[in-house]
């Protein structure tokens, strides 16, 4: 079991999990929501669409669908209720708009795909971009369309002037996506590097600049008369002295206990499930497969098949990264050996790993929007069906339309070469 864990991709998780738990306690997705709203909230349904639009900002930040789930939904839903939204409405559309987390870069699972059948987490974060797009628009389109429909309210434009302002406080959480995409793509650092960068980064952000948390928290910039030089000077003293306290600071304990939590609960699934996959590749189980389908004669359409049909089913029942673990080394041989791209087959897994999360009876999101809202799981489910449907359909494409996934990782690094 130790030696399935000693695999370098696999050490981004923690990282990706402690960056993601500082910016959803540290006031981050409070400020990606208001600059979400300042763009898209004027339209028909606009608080739900702005909704989505900052669940795929944070879904950039942060590599996990929960995280985005509770950062996002725990603002939006409650301020959509405020203006005429049901809850039933609110809970549905954010319990799939969070299911955006493990699709739009970085995403944890595709770190996982990518440590089970090693190919490249960069090419997999590349290769989520148009897709995790596309998906968000989807959802954009069916809100706006529910919305025509039921005539649900639209908020007064807030004027290019707001969308500047909140810009602006968002910056230092959007400049993450910079950060870590554009290191990767730069050839700064690795993805694993990249992770260890974000969290550092978001302490560093949610301690000191926005200051939601830790020492210097609700503590002004700049006071009433005080000179922009000397506003800057003393901020830069008070970060020099409060560093090393903000780290051993009550608020940074606790988000350090909450992300261990959650990445203990990872790796043990992931431990587990590795082990199986090495059983069943010392028994060799995924070449006696792949000789019984090929000799059937199985087209590659046929088995994609067979794999959503597979996915969706294990989806119901297991966490998605323990899913793909053991899944993935069993259907990557046969899908080569049938010419499917391996980049697109992990994009396949991902949005199937996406609807597992909304599909009971253990869905995360569905529990995390539960807890949210104070609604049954019953009521979440039947709130999430609807927007579901979406998703099934965005499946298909992604299925049977290979160049949304390979366009841009083909374009930049050429075709994936598998050994």
């Amino acid at each position: 079991m130790f030696e399935a864990m000693e695999h370098y991709t696999l050490l981004a998780i923690p990282f990706f999990v402690l960056s993601s738990a500082f910016l959803s306690t540290g006031g981050v997705a409070r400020r990606l929501i208001r600059f979400a709203i300042a763009c898209v909230g004027h339209m028909r349904g606009g608080l739900a669409i702005a909704s989505v639009f900052a669940c795929m900002l944070f879904a950039a930040l942060s590599g996990s669908s929960p995280a985005t789930v509770v950062a996002i939904g725990s603002i939006v839903i409650a301020g959509m209720l405020q203006v005429g939204y049901t809850k039933e409405f609110a809970a549905g559309v954010v319990c799939n708009a969070g299911t955006l987390g493990i699709l739009i870069p970085p995403s944890i699972v595709m770190v996982v795909y990518a440590a089970a059948t090693d190919v490249s987490v960069g090419r997999m974060f590349m290769a989520g971009v148009i897709p995790g797009l596309l998906a968000g628009v989807m959802l954009m389109i069916g809100i706006y369309i529910a919305a025509r429909i039921k005539n649900l309210p639209a908020q007064p434009f807030a004027g290019a002037g707001e969308i500047w302002d909140s810009g602006k406080d968002a910056f230092w959480g959007l400049l993450l996506i910079v950060i870590i995409l554009g290191g990767i793509y730069g050839g700064v650092f690795t993805p694993t590097e990249a992770a260890a960068v974000a969290a550092v980064y978001a302490f560093f952000v949610a301690l000191f600049v926005y200051r939601d948390m830790g020492p210097l928290k609700e503590k002004r910039w700049r006071h009433d008369g005080e000179g922009l030089i000397v506003a800057i000077l003393r901020n830069i003293s008070l970060t020099l002295i409060y560093f090393v306290p903000g780290m051993f600071h009550r608020d940074t304990k606790h988000t350090l206990v909450e992300a261990g939590k959650v990445t203990l609960m990872l790796m043990f699934i992931i431990a587990n499930a590795l082990l199986f996959a090495h059983v069943l590749t010392t028994e060799r189980i995924p070449q006696m497969i792949t000789e019984t389908i090929i000799a059937a004669g199985m087209s590659w359409w046929m088995f994609l098949i067979v794999v959503n049909l597979l996915l969706l089913a294990g989806g119901q029942f297991m966490e998605p990264s323990g899913l793909l673990l053991i899944v993935a080394p069993i259907v990557f041989p046969i899908a080569i050996e049938l010419g499917i791209d391996p980049i697109h087959l992990g994009i396949i897994m991902v949005v199937n790993m996406e609807i597992g999360m909304i599909t009971p009876p253990v869905g995360l999101n569905l529990f995390v929007t539960s807890s949210i809202t104070k609604m049954s799981l019953i009521e979440v489910v039947r709130a999430a069906t609807p927007w579901m449907l979406i998703l099934f359909v965005f499946l298909i494409l992604i299925t049977y339309i290979a160049p949304i996934s390979t366009f841009l990782p083909n374009l930049m690094f050429g075709p994936e070469i598998v050994n």
